[in-house]
């Protein structure tokens, strides 16, 4: 998408999208302040885009990666149309050193950061201005932004409508894997990080589908890129059918949303494990994709599930 439909996309917006947030409530980028304030104001340099990702191959799976997959890695292949001089690989990574927004490998290929501490309205414009100043920046460089990015290209612009194969790693060691520590300066660090992760592995039946381990409750947590109307309405059907369990002792206890996304949580029995919800999650998906084509209105006992549903989601970012 050009500079210019950007802008007009932009400005013929009406607002936030209908699960987005009220004029009164707090802002999704954590300034404090309330939405009309801040990004919801008429002269906000960063609009809030209550759907970042939307259009790209992965967005359940980049959603996941920058809300609670600790460590994980995703090799993403530029447009044809960006610049690339250098010919440099770009990765996305779902946490880098220091909530660095990039850095510049000293091969010269660049680590994009999906976990930042900044947050401008925008995650796809910020990456994308990131992404930019990366490709220009000398190796070894650090980049980051300071200040909101303004209008510009986003990751949709920046890379290619081709398939991301996402690498959920136990620990954050794929950081200095290829960096000698000989003096042990990076090994604390390191050690910190690992064990404030929590054990996480991605289900291969569905997309963006990921089993974590937290103390001592485990639980499955799975990005659906459809509406959220359309999740709820699946849900409490197949809610009132006694029929959203995947393995014995499980419960549905809700679901957040995240970026214009919805992700139903299980709490699973602990012993479950990631392996064994490969097939039940691959059939109860089935059963899913059956409810969400239904079109039929909802009897009284699928509206009382929805409203349940609906009493127990979360909205975080």
């Amino acid at each position: 998408m050009g500079k210019k439909s950007r802008q007009r996309q932009r400005s013929e917006d009406p607002g936030p999208a209908a699960d987005g947030p009220g004029a009164r409530q707090p802002c999704p980028c954590g300034s404090g302040r309330r939405y009309k304030a801040c990004h919801g104001s008429r002269d906000s340099s960063s609009p809030y885009v209550a759907r970042p990702f939307e259009g790209l191959p992965a967005e359940a799976d980049l959603v996941a990666l920058r809300e609670f997959v600790p460590a994980a890695t995703a090799p993403v292949e530029l447009a044809p149309s960006v610049e690339n001089p250098e010919g440099r690989s770009v990765q996305l990574c779902s946490l880098l050193p220091g909530a660095t927004p990039a850095m510049v490998r000293q091969d010269g290929s660049i680590w994009l950061g999906l976990q930042v501490q900044h947050g401008y309205g925008d995650p796809s414009r910020d990456l994308g201005a990131v992404l930019e100043e990366a490709l220009k920046a000398d190796p070894g460089s650090l980049v980051g932004l300071s200040a909101p990015p303004g209008d510009g290209a986003r990751l949709q612009d920046l890379l290619a409508d081709a398939p991301v194969t996402v690498t959920v790693h136990e620990g954050f060691d794929y950081w200095v894997a290829d960096v000698d520590d000989a003096d042990g300066s990076m090994a604390g660090a390191l050690e910190a990080a690992n064990e404030a992760a929590a054990p996480t592995v991605r289900i291969t039946a569905v997309p963006a589908a990921y089993w974590t381990s937290m103390g001592d409750r485990e639980y499955l947590r799975w990005v659906l890129p459809h509406s959220e109307d359309r999740v709820l309405d699946a849900l409490a059907r197949l809610r009132v059918l006694g029929d959203v369990s995947l393995v014995e002792g499980d419960r549905l206890i809700g679901m957040f949303r995240t970026h214009g996304l919805v992700v139903p949580v299980w709490d699973l029995p602990v012993g479950t494990g990631a392996e064994a919800l490969e097939e039940p999650l691959d059939a109860f998906s089935a059963r899913f994709e059956e409810a969400l084509g239904r079109d039929d209105a909802l009897t009284s006992d699928e509206r009382a599930s929805r409203a349940g549903l609906a009493s127990r989601q979360l909205t975080i970012r």
